[in-house]
């Protein structure tokens, strides 16, 4: 597990193998919903830990499951991420999906795009920015 890295707009995590243009620059994971997957599988051939999944950010204290498409996180001093998929499938090679017969990422992974890069560091704060009202009251922002 890094300690800290760098997020870079456009592009995602520095040295990622994922890192570059499309929609999943970042994936993010709850260390709550790991937590609570590793108490529904319980196989002694599955070593759950934060990193495991290949995410690239772990949070904790953030409701992921609430969040939607479009929304946009600050993490760490000047990082912004907007969420651009909940949830993707797993792929053939999965090794969790193969041991415990189930994968956490098709429910519970979050993937955004970086819009703000910036350095990251283990146990920045991670928060929902909140959109601003449209003036307007026909406009769905």
């Amino acid at each position: 597990m890094q300690r800290a890295g760098r997020l870079v707009a456009g592009e995602g995590l520095e040295g990622d193998a994922h890192a570059g243009p499309g929609i999943r620059q970042v994936s993010l994971l709850s260390i709550e919903d790991v937590e609570k997957f590793e108490d529904m599988v319980k196989a002694d051939d599955v070593d759950l830990h934060p990193g495991v999944f290949a995410e690239n950010l772990t949070t904790e204290g953030i409701d992921l499951s609430g969040l939607r498409v479009g929304d946009r996180l600050a993490v760490g001093a000047s990082a912004v991420l907007r969420v651009t998929q909940i949830g993707k499938a797993c792929h053939d090679g999965c090794e969790i999906k193969k041991k415990a017969g189930v994968c956490l990422m098709p429910t519970a992974g979050i993937f955004a795009v970086v819009e703000e890069g910036g350095g990251v560091r283990l146990r920045d704060p991670v928060r929902l920015l909140r959109a601003k009202k449209s003036f307007w009251p026909w406009s769905k922002t």
